[in-house]
């Protein structure tokens, strides 16, 4: 049966071609799109003249370069950076608890990046300046991490079953904490903010906001590539991967913190984004297989063509408003979910 499905998938090599147009597909849409309609033609012109002056020759206004360049080009960027942060870390996390459940939101750490944000946008505190918000977020992100290890470790190990525990519980305290400071703030537009960013969001974006968590997702990505056969070995299961010569204990826990302090980056400077993380590999492995070495960058392209698209729908389908983009995955995310789990019980 295996062998028939592997038959049937197309080569490797057209899979990443197809899913490499699909961003720039996305992108190209995503930076065009908007109250002041861009020509693609435009677009791709205003980049290749970024790159080099002589490249292309200068027919549009300069308003329409300050557009491409300053407002939604970084958006875009940023999207994709989140996209397949998350689709990245929610695959190796399914791997490594062995759940076709798990995703990047199961460690706790976004609900304590929640808090942190928070504490920043009902409090007004500005000790960091405009790096406020990103730092706290990221502070709660890390403490979220630190508690929910030492909760997990028992007798010096930790199980899969006490991490997700911890986690869970973890997560449910801290999103309890989150909404208790929202509600019982007394101003509404500090509420309204707090309520938006954990609904989950990229307005606002700036270059300075792009350049710390694609820097995260590029060396977590390359780390996680790094250790593809142990990740592939857990999916065999923990005796097997033991006695084929893996400290699992050791490797988890290592492999846990990498993939925290990647979601904690990402959810300071987007809030939560949820099924991401969980949709994305299991649609890579429906096209690839469950191989991390060809998995993981499938994951990396797909979650990035996604989460332009849910963006760029969540800026246009109510304009001038904004939906936060965390509503829009989760719509998507859990009907097509489900279709997933009927496909393949069939």
């Amino acid at each position: 049966m295996s062998g028939g499905y592997r038959r049937r998938r197309a080569p490797y090599p057209l899979v990443l071609t197809g899913l490499g147009a699909l961003v720039l597909i996305a992108a190209t849409f995503g930076v065009a799109a908007g109250s002041i309609g861009i020509p693609a033609g435009d677009v791709w012109g205003i980049l290749l003249h970024q790159l080099h002056p002589d490249l292309v020759e200068q027919t549009w206004p300069a308003a329409r370069e300050t557009i491409v360049m300053d407002v939604r080009l970084p958006r875009v960027l940023l999207c994709a950076v989140v996209g397949a942060g998350l689709s990245v870390a929610g695959m190796a996390l399914q791997a490594l608890v062995r759940n076709p459940l798990a995703d990047p939101m199961l460690l706790g750490v976004s609900s304590g990046a929640s808090v942190g944000a928070v504490l920043v946008l009902v409090f007004n505190l500005t000790l960091f300046g405009v790096f406020s918000l990103p730092i706290a977020a990221f502070i709660g992100a890390l403490a979220a991490l630190i508690a929910v290890y030492f909760l997990a470790r028992s007798g010096g190990r930790m199980t899969t079953v006490r991490l997700v525990l911890a986690g869970v519980a973890t997560a449910e305290v801290l999103s309890a904490v989150a909404s208790f400071l929202v509600v019982t703030s007394s101003d509404p537009h500090k509420t309204q903010s707090a309520l938006r960013w954990m609904l989950g969001g990229l307005a606002g974006t700036t270059w300075t906001m792009v350049w710390i968590p694609a820097g995260a997702v590029l060396i977590g990505t390359a780390v996680l590539l790094g250790v593809c056969r142990p990740l592939n070995l857990l999916l065999a299961g923990e005796e097997a991967a033991t006695a084929l010569g893996l400290d699992v204990h050791r490797f988890r826990a290592a492999m846990f913190t990498l993939v925290a302090l990647m979601i904690g980056t990402i959810v300071a400077v987007s809030g939560q984004i949820g099924f991401v993380g969980l949709i994305m590999p299991h649609v890579v492995r429906l096209l690839v297989g469950a191989d991390h070495r060809r998995a993981l960058p499938a994951a990396a392209l797909l979650g990035a063509a996604f989460l332009i698209a849910a963006d760029l729908a969540a800026r246009t389908l109510m304009r001038p408003e904004e939906i936060p983009v965390g509503i829009l995955t989760a719509l998507v995310g859990g009907p097509f979910f489900l279709w997933l789990m009927q496909r393949r019980s069939v």
